[in-house]
């Protein structure tokens, strides 16, 4: 369950409270008792950070388990040289008569 937090706007209490996504938000300040309780906007409390995401989740023990983000531990691939292709001829526009 989520914990949402709330201000009061008549006297500026600020409580959290922990309810599901389907319970209905407080009405009335646990201080003041005033209805004019709402609900804050508030940054998540955990931060994704690191290398990547790791393709851990519903591996079996036999399969490779790599990092999605990097390069996961595989060789470099060997550069080739660029091949230089002949320039295409451009095809000259007909001749006015």
């Amino acid at each position: 369950m989520p914990i949402y937090a709330f201000e009061c706007a008549a006297c500026g209490h600020a409580f959290d409270r922990l309810q599901k996504l389907s319970d209905a938000d407080p009405v009335q300040c646990p201080a003041c008792g005033e209805p004019q309780v709402r609900r804050q906007v508030t940054a998540p409390q955990f931060r994704l950070s690191g290398g990547g995401w790791y393709e851990t989740d519903f591996k079996k023990d036999g399969d490779k388990k790599r990092n999605l983000a990097g390069d996961g531990g595989a060789k470099p691939a060997e550069s080739k040289p660029a091949e230089s292709k002949p320039a295409e001829k451009k095809a000259d526009p007909p001749a006015k008569a």
